[in-house]
């Protein structure tokens, strides 16, 4: 079906059920989107404040020594990578409303925990169970929005969404900047505090979130009945067979998507762009401290770069939203981000310069990253192959978290230049396999259009077909 098409059918779609689609699409954003955004904020900020806190000397009170650090990083990552794909199942069977903030109270109460700790075993052991309870932020969030917006409409949310993690960047500076005036109150050092106020803050707002967190369109209790079916019938137009909500999801449908190409290549670009932007998540505030600032102003610098790449992911959203399209959008991130790291890399004494890459590094790595994972997810049709496709794309890409914090050694301040290189490597791997991903989309299209993909699919059994979503001869990819 052309745009057109698509468009006229939707629009009968609204006449039918008596719908007023500017104000429901207005409603449906008010809904959904501010929620788990400020959700991920949360879970995003409990993740990285780590960095503000040692800053303020947690490392030297906690007596970590050599790679302690890095290791204290890396063990979030253990947990967070394997309960991905389990998340999103379970979180289909329980429900987000109540899945979403339950698994936001756990990993709130053990970021207050992390406040109280004394040695380097307590902060490892406190570090892998944030790990496995914020598991299904991410990609649960990603699937919950991909479930409510069709393909034309979904960057916009999904830039918005993801851009959250900036704002999770400037508010985590902004906040240690205020905590330091608590440093010695009630005999507690400023770096417990980033841990305790922000642990506290985060389950005491988890558990007014299971009221206000929206669950499926079949189900939303917000929409009224009209509204649900419109719904749920404008985002099965242009594809085959529905949703399948009410269907369970089986082992035959992980091994069905699982020998889809489509899948690896998505997981191997995410992949590539998890070094850059952990890198910076973890370190920007190290490398701002490089550049000569105290604490406090170390603190305050580390958000303007933030504040910028929110800004630019918001911008590149909406123009690609308006042209229906997203490979050049990626690979323009890509370059700037490259060209960032390459340029703090070459120069290693105008501090403007220093600081000015670290805008571009985050602007294009936080840009470039939404709009990967919306390109990707959208190109997968249907409850069950999404959630199958987000849970493996986050979970296999934020593999990558390991190496990420280990590129940046202690050792190699202040111009970590072996961290900065790799960030390199990996962010043009991820653009390089953007361009593969995109003519091997044109090839699977041009296939679709020939008369033997229809006898080929034809003789598919029934139930595979029915299982098929975009792999249906009817259904073309984005680019």
């Amino acid at each position: 079906m052309s745009d057109a098409e698509i468009q006229s059918q939707i629009n009968g779609l609204a006449e039918k059920y008596g719908v007023n689609q500017r104000r429901l699409m207005m409603k449906v954003d008010l809904c959904v989107i501010p929620t788990i955004c400020l959700l991920y904020i949360l879970a995003f900020l409990d993740r990285v404040n780590i960095s503000n806190a040692n800053v303020y000397g947690m490392s030297a009170d906690l007596g970590l020594k050599g790679n302690h650090f890095n290791v204290a990083l890396a063990i979030f990552f253990v947990p967070y990578v394997v309960a991905e794909i389990p998340s999103n199942w379970l979180m289909k069977k329980t429900s987000p409303h109540v899945w979403l903030p339950g698994c936001m109270v756990l990993f709130g109460c053990t970021l207050l925990g992390q406040g109280f700790v004394k040695n380097y075993g307590q902060i490892l052991a406190t570090r892998f169970l944030l790990g496995l309870f914020e598991a299904g932020m991410f990609p649960g969030c990603f699937y919950l929005i991909s479930m409510w917006y069709r393909r034309e409409e979904s960057q916009k949310r999904y830039s918005f969404f993801f851009s959250s993690t900036c704002l999770a960047g400037a508010f985590g500076g902004l906040i240690a900047a205020g905590i330091h005036n608590l440093d010695g109150h009630r005999g507690i050092e400023a770096w417990r505090w980033i841990f305790i106020i922000e642990g506290a803050c985060t389950a005491f707002i988890a558990m007014l979130m299971y009221f206000v967190i929206s669950d499926f369109p079949e189900d939303a209790k917000f929409l009224s009945e009209n509204e649900r079916q419109f719904m749920k019938e404008k985002l099965a137009v242009g594809t085959v067979g529905g949703s399948e909500y009410d269907r369970g999801m089986s082992l035959k449908d992980l091994k069905f998507v699982f020998t889809d190409w489509k899948i690896w290549m998505s997981g191997m670009m995410y992949f590539g762009l998890v070094v850059p932007a952990y890198g910076y998540a973890y370190f920007g505030t190290a490398i701002v401290k490089t550049l000569g600032y105290s604490e406090i102003k170390t603190q305050f610098y580390s958000v303007p770069p933030w504040v910028a790449a929110f800004g630019l992911s918001m911008g590149a959203a909406i123009f690609s939203d308006r042209f229906r399209h997203r490979f050049w959008f990626v690979i323009g991130s890509c370059i700037v981000c490259v060209a960032g790291f390459g340029l703090i890399m070459g120069e290693h004494h105008k501090i403007g310069t220093r600081y000015g890459a670290l805008f571009m590094i985050c602007a294009g790595a936080y840009t470039c990253m939404p709009m990967l994972v919306c390109w990707t997810q959208m190109n997968f049709s249907g409850h069950h192959r999404r959630a199958i496709a987000s849970g493996w794309q986050i979970g296999f890409g934020n593999i990558a978290g390991f190496i990420s914090t280990f590129v940046f050694k202690t050792e190699d301040a202040p111009f970590y230049m072996t961290g900065l290189g790799c960030c390199i490597a990996f962010t043009a791997l991820s653009g390089i396999l953007s361009v593969v991903y995109y003519f091997g989309l044109r090839a699977a299209n041009k296939k679709k259009q020939s008369p033997d993909y229809a006898v080929e699919f034809s003789q598919w059994p029934e139930d595979k077909q029915r299982m098929a979503g975009e792999l249906h001869p009817s259904i073309f990819y984005t680019y």
